[in-house]
């Protein structure tokens, strides 16, 4: 019988080739009878017979490959525990170190302030991956943030409001303002490797401002504007709403917005009380724009007016941002996409 190298075999089919070993050995054939029948050499043999003869039937399993768990690491298992636990929840600077992310150097150094170890930093990345830890790009989040008014909004707050619109009929439209600029170009160009790519601007560039709201049925209304936000402004964008709300759209507008000084100016207090029959604001935690579906909308409309051939003659800036407007206007489902991103899908 042709030779077979045991190490190609499954596990359940080397057991079960050591079995038959036994078996004829049993019987009282040679070792080299044995191999000649099962394709193994006389050494095979006689070692599969002595695991045998020495630990019995438990002995014909195989025996782990490598070093048992954790043994010769530089950390003890508590201190790969320590380790890990810092890590997911503190940042360096939170420890007093001289970092800003999770990078292998500050994962070194925090194994040698607190087990007192010496690691290369090739080690430290073998800890990480054996701890399953990847490097990947953090996401961006106001110092000033309070967490637990996050949590509150999310867990407390905004289920209150949605269950509230759907008892009275209202309508939740989430709302925010952006500004627009011609020279603002975005993305990437292909050039030669070496060369970077050049995109010609005016110096009298053009500016805008806009505000939108949005539902999660995939429903947009905006206004243009030119300057800074006031007042004013809002009234006006709400006035519209309001309007909607007399021709039946829905019973009332919840409108929630951000924290932005101008949404709590007198002149709007004022006009929200004579028109709280139509319309009622809520405002999103502090330092909190990722909680807001209206802003997945802010950053399509940049990324289609940007990426079009810059806005050099007056007025095209504006014809722009409002032809994509519209377009989303009538693109309900492509809307409804934007409540789909992690952090807004509480909206959805």
């Amino acid at each position: 019988m042709e030779m077979i190298d045991m190490r190609k075999l499954s596990p359940e089919a080397r057991q079960e080739r050591r079995r038959q070993v036994i078996k004829l050995r049993r019987r009282g054939w040679t070792y080299e009878a044995i191999g000649t029948e099962l394709g193994l050499s006389r050494t095979g043999v006689f070692d599969i017979c002595k695991r045998f003869d020495e630990g019995g039937s438990k002995a014909m399993a195989d025996k782990p490959c490598g070093r048992p768990a954790g043994v010769l690491r530089s950390l003890a298992a508590e201190q790969e525990m320590e380790i890990r636990r810092l890590i997911i929840d503190r940042t360096p600077d939170q420890l007093k170190m001289g970092f800003a992310l999770w990078t292998r150097q500050a994962v070194r150094m925090l194994i040698e302030q607190r087990c007192g170890v010496r690691l290369t930093e090739q080690g430290v990345g073998l800890y990480l991956r054996r701890w399953g830890f990847t490097p990947q790009k953090p996401i961006r989040r106001a110092y000033e943030q309070q967490p637990a008014a996050v949590r509150r909004w999310l867990d407390e707050q905004y289920p209150a409001i949605e269950q509230r619109a759907k008892a009275e009929g209202a309508e939740i439209q989430w709302a925010d303002e952006t500004g627009l600029r011609s020279d603002d170009v975005r993305g990437r160009s292909y050039a030669p490797m070496g060369q970077t790519p050049q995109v010609q601007i005016r110096q009298n560039r053009e500016g805008l401002s806009l505000i939108s709201s949005i539902t999660n049925r995939g429903k947009v209304r905006f206004k243009v504007f030119e300057g800074a936000m006031n007042a004013a402004i809002l009234i006006d964008f709400m006035k519209r709403l309001v309007q909607e709300v007399k021709k039946g759209s829905s019973a009332k507008v919840f409108l929630i917005l951000d924290n932005l000084r101008v949404h709590h100016a007198k002149p709007v207090k004022a006009w929200l009380k004579d028109n709280e029959q139509y319309i009622e604001v809520f405002y999103l935690p502090s330092y909190s724009p990722e909680l807001n579906p209206d802003e997945m909308l802010n950053a399509n409309l940049k990324a289609a007016v940007t990426s079009k051939a810059p806005n050099r003659r007056k007025g095209q800036l504006k014809l722009a941002a409002v032809s994509h407007m519209r377009h989303l206007q009538k693109s309900p489902q492509k809307v409804k996409q934007f409540f789909q991103k992690d952090s807004v899908k509480y909206a959805a």
